[in-house]
Parts: C-alpha cells; structure tokens; sequence
C-alpha cells in the first residue's frame, strides 16, 4: 500500500489526545475483527511492543509492532510516535503526531503497509482502503 495520511483537527489537548491514540489496546474497539495485546510491561515508550490479530473465525494474521520512536507532547512541541510493523504477513510503518492546535489539537497519522504477495496494482484500492479505516479508527480514538 502506498503511503497514505490522514489530518484531524479536535478540541482534546495535546495530552490527551496522544493519551487515546496510543492506547494501543483501545484501538481493537475501532478495527473491525481485531484485538490487539501488548507485550510489553507499562508505561508505553520506545520499545513498546503488541500484536494485532485480525480474524474471521479460525483464518487470521497477525501485525506485531514496536514502538522505535516515542515522544509524547511537552511544553508547546507537537507529539511523534513512530511503529515499525514486524510481521511475517504485514510489513511497514506508521507515524502518529500530535500538535498543539488553537485550544485543542492537530493530528497527523501517516502510515505505508505491504501485505507480502500483493502486487503494487492494488496500491491505489489499499491507500483508499486505509483512509476509510484508520480514518474511522482515529476519529473514534478521539471520541473517547
């Protein structure tokens, strides 16, 4: 999948918008036939790591991750957070920001996957794709 972005805008502080962004566990509420498990002891920082198992009855994936960059909002500087995807099946990364915006927050999650095996024609369909979802996940993680 080609590298895809996407933007919102939200009256949640810096804080706590990155808060319910990387509650990594949460984000299986808002991934259909998802659940995510963290692997790692609390609290979330650069090494960091979970799976996310995508299923439909006993035929699923896994996507395990880790968290290589972390760095949570601070004083007027926006958040990063960056995952690298370490999966046998899904490969790639993705990159959450959280910046200070008016009285709330800007957030910018840009990600690039590839599922082993798919041709580079499907690029145009999966970045749509990714939109959609993330784009629903992200604005449901902000809902709270």
């Amino acid at each position: 999948m080609a590298p895809f972005r996407i933007e919102r805008l939200t009256a949640l502080p810096p804080d706590e918008a990155w808060r319910r962004l990387t509650d990594w566990e949460r984000h299986a509420a808002h991934v259909p036939m998802t659940r995510i498990t963290v692997t790692t002891p609390p609290p979330n920082r650069a090494g960091t790591a979970f799976t996310a198992r995508t299923a439909v009855g006993g035929v699923g994936f896994d996507d395990p991750m880790e968290v290589v960059a972390w760095e949570p909002p601070a004083a007027g500087r926006p958040g990063r957070c960056r995952l690298e995807k370490r999966g046998r099946t899904v490969t790639g990364w993705a990159e959450i920001e959280v910046a200070p915006h008016g009285a709330g927050s800007r957030v910018v999650w840009t990600e690039e996957a590839r599922v082993r095996g798919v041709p580079a024609l499907f690029d145009a369909p999966s970045r749509w794709a990714g939109r959609l979802l993330f784009g629903r996940a992200v604005d449901g993680l902000l809902r709270g």
